[in-house]
């Protein structure tokens, strides 16, 4: 019994961090090229904000979000015990 909590309590912050992550991506993706002409008035280092997040932003927020969920899913797995062997790394 207490196997199958831990296995859906693994599941559940799996599920949550993935749903955060997801709708970060969302919000990214859709949602500020939509207001790209909005977002032009304000400016960063000499670039329009819409600008800047079409061309690098939404870039660097992908590589954050892999390297957060990678991170996360590492630890959670250490939390839980759900470690590969060195055979199954090929090491």
């Amino acid at each position: 019994m207490q196997t199958i909590r831990k296995h859906e309590s693994y599941w559940h912050k799996n599920l949550v961090v993935t749903a955060v992550l997801l709708l970060i991506w969302f919000v990214v993706t859709f949602v500020v090229p939509f207001y790209a002409r909005e977002l032009n008035s304000i400016v960063i280092l000499g670039f329009p904000l819409g600008f800047y997040m079409g061309a690098q932003g939404a870039l660097l927020v992908y590589v954050v979000i892999i390297w957060y969920y990678a991170r996360y899913m590492n630890n959670l797995d250490i939390e839980y015990g759900h470690l590969e062997s060195e055979e199954e790394e090929g090491g």
